[in-house]
This record gives C-alpha cells, structure tokens and sequence, in this order.
C-alpha cells in the first residue's frame, strides 16, 4: 500500500519514543507532509535535517506504533455475506470498508466460502471493480477463496451440495476470468491425485492455503512442496496433532516455508493450545474469521439457506457447528494480550506485519504511507488499547 488512505497523518510529523514492532529500543519515526514515513530511527540518532517550519512533534512515551491490520480470512460485516454480493447490495462494500478503517483494519481480503459457482463469479467479479475504484476505508487486496475444493468430512459449516472435485478443469471453471482477483485459495491437498492443481495456482499468481482437509502429515508436505505456503485457521477442521500422525498442522509448524493463520476468540481454540502453537512456531498470522453479523447485535441471522446463532461473540449454525466469530481482528489482538499468551510486541505484530509477510507486502518501514495505530499498555489494569493516529 504506497498511497495513504484517509491521510490519516498529512503533515510532517516526527512521533518520538515509539517502540516499533521488529525494532529494538525505543524510536522516531519522521513522516513527511505527503504521510509518508521517511525514516525510523533509534532515539538519540545524530542527523542533518532542516525541520519543515510546520513540524509537528508527538512524543508518545513508550506506547507502541504500527500500521494497522491486515485481515486475510473475514467473510463479511455490518449483515452483508462477501458471497451474496449482487448489484443490489453493493452499495454495502463502501460502508464495510469504512468500517473496519474504524476497526483498526488498514487492508482485508473478503473471503468467499464454499457456494454455486455462479455466486462466486458474480461475487468476484463486484470485488474486482470495487477494489479497482475504492480510495477510502480499507483497501480490498482481492479475494480468498475458501473452497469449494474441501474435504467433505471436514467441511465444518460448508454445504455439502457445492463442494468441487479438485481439478485443473473445475478449477478453471470457479476462477473464470478473474483469477487475476483470487490472491488466496483454500483447498484440501489429499483431493487432487494428479498433484496438478497447486503448481497451477501457484503458476496464476495464487497463494495456495491448505484446510478443511484431512491430509496426513506427508500429504500436507507433499502439498508444501509443489507451492502450498500457508494454512487455513490452524487447528480447525483438520486431523489433531497427535504422537504418531502429527497430520497437516504438524507438518506445517516445522515447515519454515509456511504460515499458518490462527482464530483467537477463545471458542475455535483453546488459549492453550494457542500458547503451544505460538511456542512451536514464529511462522504465524492472525484472522477474525469474522461473519456477517460482524457490527451487529448478538441474535439469529441468515447464512446462505440456513441461520447462524450469534452469542457473546460466537456464531453457529442452529445445530451447534462452529461456522465462525463476530469479533474483529484487533480484538484477537487483545486477547492474545489478556490470555498472556504473547508479549505485546508480538501480538500487534500477528496481526499488522505477520499477514503483511503472508502475502509479500512490505511491513512498516520506510517509504510507507503513515496509517499508523498507537498502542498504549496500562501495566495497572493490564489493558491494552488503541487509537488511530491522525492529524488534528
């Protein structure tokens, strides 16, 4: 992202003791009068400059700054699903976007679950001439695909009725013409026999993530290496790790090469076993995961043909699957905080430049346009918060 979105800093700026995911010390970050950052430097740093008469100084004591979030797996908001979208509603995608800038949220791939491939041309293509056109609000990085090419006993709350065999024939046939518009695709390895599918892809430019699979550990590095490089909400919808088949979590956790996204409101995993997933690996990205209802009241509320339930947070379908969450991404952040499963550092960063990584985009650092969040830690009530930086 080079170009700043609601110029939420657009003057110069120099913003003093900040503690900077993946900086050591404390801080100083110049940004120009085009809200650029042009320099992070250690506090104390001797260099030439004639400040600009209009230099503002921000001295923010401590508290941390990063650009914000990057969510790569949420499914919709404020009622609209992002695979119902139809030239009627469309008008929704704006309001979304401004609402998750207001969530903390800097950029979001809209996520497309499992439905007709008529859904998810049409969808795709509405997302291809937003995301061409939109100047404000989150930025649409393009679409992840979460199926339809699942494993029908790990489907979760996929319906069954659209599942996909995985072939290159099928999968040209979901993409049509916009592949160019799919940066992510989740997809079960174990159902593509030929081993075409993934160097496919790959070869399209697309980032292959691996769930809603029962791979075992040698089908899922097998998949990792023909080009796979990510997996899809680790832990769920796929084998538990266990002492003899560590399955395709497993295999990912030692693979270097591969990161996996994680849920972190307390219901898909257990704080447990998010501490023992942040201790095997650094490799890791958050995700909300977050439906519709994303915005709204806990209630009932429609999902595709069937309803999905909504309390403190959670979603399920009326006969208790888990089909997702209602919390932000930014909250995952401060659970991970509350739970002390990770330091603050790190969990700003699971959510800011670990997706950023992901999907080869540049994380803070010069030359980048100054979206910036400050977060402040209240060591008395444990309470991590944050703000949106803007010029006053």
């Amino acid at each position: 992202m080079t170009q700043a979105r609601q110029n939420s800093i657009a003057s110069n700026v120099d913003i003093i003791n900040a503690r900077v995911p993946g900086y050591q010390d404390l801080q100083m970050l110049l940004v120009n009068q085009e809200g650029v950052i042009e320099q992070i430097l250690p506090m104390g740093t001797v260099f030439k400059r004639v400040p600009p008469p209009d230099l503002q100084v921000w001295d923010v004591a401590g508290d941390w700054i990063s650009l914000g979030g990057v969510d790569l797996q949420i499914n919709g908001a404020l009622g609209l699903a992002f695979p119902e979208l139809n030239p009627e509603n469309v008008s929704m995608l704006p309001k979304i976007s401004q609402y998750l800038w207001d969530l903390g949220v800097d950029a979001y791939l809209p996520t497309l679950v499992t439905t007709s491939v008529e859904n998810l041309g049409r969808s795709l293509a509405i997302i291809a001439d937003f995301a061409s056109s939109s100047t404000t609000g989150a930025k649409i990085l393009g679409a992840h695909l979460e199926g339809p090419f699942l494993n029908y006993g790990k489907r979760g709350a996929h319906p069954a009725e659209y599942l996909l065999p995985s072939t290159i024939e099928e999968v040209k046939r979901v993409l049509g013409d916009y592949a160019s518009v799919v940066k992510v695709i989740t997809l079960a390895p174990e159902l593509d026999s030929t081993g075409e599918v993934i160097p496919y892809l790959r070869s399209l430019g697309i980032t292959v993530s691996l769930g809603h699979s029962q791979a075992t550990s040698d089908q899922a590095q097998q998949a990792f290496d023909l080009g796979a490089t990510m997996v899809t909400h680790a832990f769920n919808v796929m084998p538990p790790l266990h002492h003899r088949e560590p399955g395709l979590l497993g295999a990912a956790i030692i693979n270097p090469n591969v990161m996996c996204g994680f849920i972190a409101d307390g219901q898909h995993v257990a704080p447990t076993m998010l501490k023992i997933l942040l201790r095997a690996t650094q490799e890791l990205f958050l995700v909300s995961d977050a439906l519709a209802p994303l915005g709204l009241p806990d209630g009932v509320y429609p999902w595709d043909s069937r309803q999905i339930e909504v309390k403190n947070g959670t979603a399920r379908l009326r006969d208790g699957t888990l089909s997702g969450t209602t919390l932000s991404l930014l909250e995952g952040v401060q659970n991970l905080v509350k739970w002390g499963i990770c330091d603050v550092e790190r969990a700003i960063a699971l959510a800011t430049n670990a997706p950023r990584n992901a999907i080869n985009l540049p994380v803070i650092s010069p030359g980048q346009s100054a979206n910036l969040l400050r977060w402040h830690w209240d060591k008395t009530t444990k309470q991590l918060t944050w703000q949106r930086l803007s010029t006053p």
